[in-house]
């Protein structure tokens, strides 16, 4: 059946037409269906609508072809209310016809948003909850608390309506807190001891410097700084840890070679260490 197919000269004819068939509707497509289509080879010049009325600026851009939409609001003096204060895409770019230009107007009104509630939010998450709301961060101040980089108090209270644009002051905890706290006695302990003992009072451990040291247990608190009785709580402290002490072994000399058959009995002090050489005579014994 396959042989009979592959021999028949109605097959192969049939293929070649369907090919050209297929090259002809992709080059009508190409050249005829699309441009129609995406109206190819046609531009226009997007006007400058921006600083005019509102009613300018539509007439203009219906006049062109061109469709509009409002997509922001906002409140600038230098303008008057219900004038287009900026406009996407912007002037003289080429676009299809029909396109949708955006536009922002200005208004007479500011508008208002909600202040969010920012205590307790560590600084960057108030950052980003500010710049969401359309309101921007004023003053950071900073005031003793155990947390680092939490907002403690903001200037404007949440649930307040403002103008969009406000500024909020924040005050931030500095990681450190208002009362005094005794350290505890670290030295001799282990560095697991030390920094649950350290972290119970209220204490952080910084920097880790290691000392070799001999018969002293691997890992044991030697010493700490800033050395002092009592700390602000929250501090940080340096701790100074032993460690394996590697023994340098000395290094041993050559051996010494005395040759026997040497008559020279000079030669033979020469060859002999200083601790030999001085070892005393007998005959000086007698």
């Amino acid at each position: 059946m396959l042989k009979y197919i592959f021999t028949n000269k109605y097959f192969y004819i049939g293929g070649l037409a369907l090919v050209i068939f297929g090259a002809a509707f992709l080059l009508m497509a190409d050249k005829l269906i699309m441009p129609s289509y995406t109206n190819y080879n046609e531009g226009i010049t997007v006007p400058d609508v921006s600083k005019i009325s509102m009613e300018e600026a539509e007439s203009m851009l219906t006049s062109y072809g061109l469709r509009f939409e409002i997509t922001e609001r906002r409140s600038n003096p230098a303008y008057p209310a219900d004038y287009v204060i900026d406009q996407s895409p912007e002037a003289a770019n080429i676009v299809k016809p029909n396109r949708k230009i955006y536009l922002t107007v200005n208004t007479e009104f500011k508008p208002t948003v909600e202040v969010p509630k920012l205590v307790d939010l560590n600084l960057r998450n108030a950052e980003l909850q500010l710049q969401n709301y359309g309101l921007q961060v004023g003053s950071r101040s900073y005031e003793s608390s155990r947390f680092k980089n939490v907002v403690l108090r903001q200037s404007l209270p949440a649930g307040a309506i403002v103008e969009k644009g406000a500024v909020v002051d924040l005050v931030i905890s500095d990681g450190l807190g208002e009362r005094m706290v005794t350290v505890p006695e670290i030295v001799g302990l282990r560095l697991p001891e030390a920094q649950l003992a350290l972290r119970r009072a209220g204490l952080n451990v910084g920097e880790v410097q290691f000392r070799p040291v001999r018969d002293i247990v691997p890992n044991t608190v030697l010493d700490y700084s800033p050395k002092q009785e009592e700390l602000r709580e929250g501090e940080t402290l340096t701790l100074v840890i032993s460690e394996r002490f590697e023994v340098i072994e000395e290094t041993e000399g050559g051996a010494v070679i005395i040759d026997s058959t040497d008559s020279n009995p000079d030669s033979l002090n020469t060859t002999l260490p200083d601790s030999l050489n001085n070892q005393p005579n007998n005959n000086d014994l007698n």
